[in-house]
């Protein structure tokens, strides 16, 4: 895929002119955005990311087109995952509502700059090592049985890191958040750190934590630096008000960490048996290629990962809503029995 200097620098361009916008409606009016709202900008952003795929189609071919989709497909889904662990933050940390796009925006820029730079180093480590595959493979494949085993994420899971803790202890800090602002003055005009400042730590390490699963994951479907860049951003593209529009329907996916771990499983053998087809280890099959091999397309992997993320949703809705049905029994049944 050959990607010319100028087209980099125009998607670069104006997809940082899309986040600068996304910042200065933030900056200029702090809201806890309607259902409405959220709702066009979400549709929006999903719009964009479909439309620069059929550009992709047009200017490279349909092979490209599909590992662009599928990429993002399978970034999208993670980022919602993230969504569960950003509403226990956001919870755990009690950010006033209206100010809590803030933190998300904020969230969502350190997320683009952390996935930024391991794309660099995957990038650079897969030109020059093709046994990192079978790194990558690995530890997908460990995701996705920790992700199938680990059932529903609840406040309870959430544990304070190390750094966490210590930024609480060390930091002078307010007791109350004042307003959006990292910093405040006391009564005697000693500038403190506010809580806010512990929260953007919190959603920051788990950024972190989420660019380490979601790198690998897309390096499995494309290899191209370009196309690898652009599904993570437009992944991220809407997420803050997507947090917003299915905060309620969050709650009632009970299966999408599954539907994740069947995703991320199936990348992780995927990319095990291209590291196969492209051994050169040693004392694997004398340092040879493995012939025996096959080669997963794209065509394949958009369909389980389209064909997984749909039959993950629709059960997630019907376990919700025969277990509020459930939830709505059991009351009238302790009334009649009294």
């Amino acid at each position: 895929m050959d990607v010319a200097g100028w087209i980099w620098t125009a998607t670069l361009v104006g997809l940082g002119a899309i986040l600068l916008f996304d910042l200065a409606i933030v900056a200029r009016r702090p809201h806890e955005p309607s259902i409405k709202e959220s709702t066009i900008w979400v549709t929006v952003y999903v719009g964009l990311a479909v439309l620069f795929g059929l550009f992709v189609l047009w200017k490279w071919g349909g092979g490209y087109a599909g590992e662009f989709y599928a990429g993002w497909l399978t970034e999208y889904s993670l980022s919602v995952d993230n969504l569960f662990v950003f509403v226990i933050i956001l919870s755990r940390f009690k950010v006033p509502r209206q100010y809590q796009q803030k933190v998300l925006l904020i969230g969502i820029v350190l997320a683009l700059v952390m996935r930024g730079g391991f794309i660099a180093v995957g990038a650079a480590a897969i030109s020059r090592f093709s046994w990192v595959f079978y790194i990558f493979s690995v530890f997908l494949i460990y995701t996705a049985v920790k992700l199938a085993t680990q059932g529903e994420t609840d406040q309870e899971d959430f544990k304070e890191n190390a750094l966490i803790r210590w930024s609480r202890r060390v930091l002078p800090m307010t007791k109350q958040y004042e307003e959006s602002r990292l910093t405040a003055r006391d009564e005697r005009g000693r500038l403190h750190m506010t809580p806010m400042v512990v929260v953007l730590i919190a959603i920051g390490t788990t950024d972190l934590i989420f660019a380490l699963d979601s790198i690998p994951a897309i390096f499995g479907l494309t290899a191209e630096p370009y196309l690898v860049f652009t599904a993570n951003v437009f992944a991220l593209m809407g997420l803050r008000q997507l947090y917003f529009l299915i905060g309620g329907l969050l709650d009632r996916l009970v299966y999408l960490s599954i539907g994740l771990a069947v995703v991320l499983g199936f990348i992780g053998v995927k990319l095990f048996l291209e590291a196969l087809a492209d051994n050169s280890l040693p004392f694997i099959n004398g340092g040879k290629h493995v012939e025996w091999a096959p080669h997963i397309g794209i065509e394949l992997s958009l369909s389980v990962i389209i064909g997984t993320l749909a039959i993950t949703t629709v059960a997630s809705l019907i376990k919700s809503r025969r277990d509020a049905r459930a939830e709505s029994v059991e009351p009238d049944k302790t009334s009649n029995a009294s």
